[in-house]
């Protein structure tokens, strides 16, 4: 058993709850030792089951404790930008769930201050780290799938019982562009690097009239390589007829598709244009529900085991906080598309 030496605090209970695995992991020296919440009495529950020994509902508190060393932010999407900041500038480690900021300014900020103070900055984006993803990575940066011709990804979701455990939604300023679309330009940030200009399309599904935002988005992107792509962030729609998370990458020497969704796991699908009749061979991965609400739980252990060999071994965390941002700035791209028509130039020069 690796001795439990990297302390961890968690601000937001809720999407955080995965962190807690890490506890009884005995691979990894972290441990969670304190968390932050808005309900004294969830705090208290929490931290008898999963024997986190502190919790506060002030999250100053929280990253200024000195036996902590990352601070993982879980909050409300609005929230991000002053959690990471205060955590950075207690001098922590972050690990920021998807979205960075819902701001590209802030983005920028973050940027900024973490390359100020030298500390690790991982962005939780969890399809980078789901097996059949990383297999189709495997195979693309291997040389498998020859050069990309074209390339697209969506995550739709019925968002109406999201609504439900995370109301903060319909009460706080929401922007899917950000929370939602940061999931599919992502995963093709990871295969085609910077994005140059999108047109993007948006509407509202109207299935939950009090939410009043645009909840379904298509992006066309052009990458600075010039290879052309299509993102989609539906989630004002009912239960869709298809997985929820889907990456398609066109190669010249193979194709390759992956899935995920919550219930069914995911799949990895290659079709192999240099052997005769273009066999299609197919991966199956199982499900993996944890214990946090989200079944993210394997993907957050991933993710977090990636982070602390970051931090022993002085390496750049992926996606960190330059990547966390050059999406952002993709979907503030996609936003001035759609509010003002036309293509939007990307900003990437963090």
């Amino acid at each position: 058993m690796e001795k439990k030496d990297i302390g961890v605090g968690v601000i937001g209970v809720g999407m955080g709850s995965g962190m807690f695995a890490l506890n009884t992991d005995d691979s990894t020296r972290m441990e969670v030792r304190g968390m932050c919440g808005t309900t004294v009495e969830k705090l208290e529950v929490l931290g008898k089951q999963h024997e986190i020994p502190y919790y506060t509902t002030d999250y100053k508190e929280l990253v200024k404790r000195k036996d902590i060393d990352i601070v993982g932010v879980y909050s409300p999407d609005h929230l991000h930008y002053e959690h990471c900041k205060a955590a950075l500038e207690a001098g922590k480690h972050v690990i920021c769930t998807k979205p960075l900021t819902n701001n590209l300014e802030h983005a920028k900020e973050l940027v900024d201050l973490v390359r100020k103070t030298g500390l690790k900055f991982l962005v939780g984006q969890t399809m980078r780290y789901d097996p059949q993803m990383v297999a189709a990575k495997q195979f693309y940066d291997r040389g498998n799938a020859g050069r990309i011709i074209f390339a697209e990804a969506h995550y739709v979701h019925d968002m109406r019982p999201v609504f439900e455990f995370t109301p903060w939604r319909l009460t706080v300023p929401q922007d899917l562009t950000y929370g939602g679309v940061c999931h599919p330009v992502d995963i093709l940030r990871w295969f085609l690097g910077d994005i140059e200009e999108i047109h993007a399309y948006g509407n509202k599904g109207g299935l939950t009239p009090s939410s009043g935002i645009i909840d379904n988005f298509i992006l066309n992107m052009k990458f600075v390589d010039g290879t052309i792509a299509r993102a989609l962030g539906i989630y004002g729609v009912i239960e869709p007829p298809e997985p929820m998370m889907k990456v398609s990458i066109y190669g010249s020497k193979m194709n390759l598709l992956a899935t995920y969704s919550d219930n069914m796991g995911g799949e990895l699908r290659m079709i192999w244009d240099d052997i005769e009749y273009q066999p299609t061979s197919v991966m199956k991965f199982p499900p993996e529900r944890g214990i946090d609400v989200y079944g993210h739980t394997k993907a957050i252990l991933r993710y977090m085991k990636h982070l602390e060999e970051c931090i022993l071994e002085d390496i750049e965390p992926s996606p960190g906080v330059v990547d966390g941002a050059k999406t952002i700035s993709a979907g503030h791209a996609a936003a001035r598309s759609i509010r003002e028509g036309g293509v939007a130039d990307v900003f990437n020069d963090f």
